[in-house]
């Protein structure tokens, strides 16, 4: 009886460590769905604690908004490939720049907001790390950009997307439930 016991804890484990890998991929490369990933490993794995699997997404999701953060606040050496280079100004750029103009006036405001006001921005993305809205990618950007302290953007990033994921991982369950 033990051995199987054993099994089944490495098995555990084994898929534990591949959401948390999961997890930080879809928080660097926003293409890979992790909801879609959560939810088809609780149909597939219901014996996992959905609390376990909320916390180790959590643990993922915000160390690949991390190094967002660091790169956004300077701390980060991005590569060669990722600067921007300095371009010919073509009408088609100033026009584009034309368009883009309210939306550039926006994140200059929204920055110089969260300057003034520290508990906004944590507010602001603490919210996003549970609900998605502002986007938590634009947001953990953001956060570097203004250099929120490092204690605010980890506490208040991990128990928004402990909350956000262990509702999640809890769904299939709920739903089986209230269908049946």
């Amino acid at each position: 009886m033990p051995s199987s016991t054993t099994a089944g804890g490495s098995l555990v484990i084994a898929w534990l460590g591949l959401t948390l890998g999961v997890a930080f991929g879809s928080a660097l490369l926003p293409l890979i769905s992790i909801e879609i990933f959560l939810v088809g490993l609780a149909m597939q794995q219901p014996h996992i604690p959905w609390l376990c699997l909320g916390a180790t997404v959590a643990v993922g999701q915000v160390a690949g908004k991390l190094l967002y953060y660091y790169a956004a606040k300077g701390t980060l050496r991005l590569p060669s490939f990722m600067h921007r280079k300095t371009r010919v100004e073509t009408p088609r750029r100033v026009a584009w720049r034309q368009r883009t103009k309210r939306v550039r006036m926006w994140v200059e405001f929204l920055r110089e907001k969260c300057h003034r006001h520290p508990h906004w921005m944590v507010g602001t993305y603490g919210v996003s790390s549970v609900i998605g809205l502002p986007p938590f990618m634009a947001t953990s950007v953001l956060a570097g950009m203004v250099r929120m302290s490092l204690s605010a953007f980890l506490s208040a990033g991990l128990i928004g997307r402990f909350i956000r994921f262990s509702l999640v991982a809890a769904s299939p369950a709920v739903f089986a439930n209230w269908i049946l």
